[in-house]
């Protein structure tokens, strides 16, 4: 089956009820909305372009934050 259109999808959205709305589809923002899923909250993410598609994409010599959240 083909994937929906993202027009249909922000449709979609906006007429669940959410726990969380996650802003940015990088790096951090796809750890957050893992995170809150996981933890059993209904999140909906949004990203202007495609996921990953900003500084995510590029060599920044940035670590992810959420290296913190790693066992030890």
């Amino acid at each position: 089956a083909p994937l929906p259109l993202r027009e249909d999808l922000i449709k979609e959205i906006r007429s669940e009820e959410l726990d969380i709305l996650v802003i940015g589809g990088g790096a951090t923002g796809l750890g957050v909305a893992l995170d809150a899923t996981t933890r059993g909250l209904k999140t909906g993410l949004v990203e202007k372009f495609d996921f990953s598609s900003g500084t995510s994409s590029r060599s920044t010599k940035l670590i992810h934050g959420g290296v913190r959240y790693l066992q030890k």
